[in-house]
């Protein structure tokens, strides 16, 4: 099955910047900033996950220890 691992996680990326562009057009006009678009989303999405999965990967691994 790891050899599924990388379609899904490409998957998961598109998704995972469609759906910050969605919230991001539901609060930003709310808190007073302008939309953003797709691309915008996904470089936003990329800086998330650059800086969350280490730290998901040190958590998992102190836990496992």
């Amino acid at each position: 099955m790891a050899y599924l691992a990388i379609p899904t996680a490409v998957g998961g990326f598109f998704f995972s910047s469609f759906l910050a562009m969605l919230f991001w057009g539901i609060i930003g006009p709310w808190v007073g900033v302008s939309t953003i678009s797709y691309l915008d989303a996904m470089v936003v999405t990329i800086a998330l996950w650059l800086v969350i999965a280490p730290v998901v990967a040190a958590i998992s691994k102190r836990t496992r220890d």
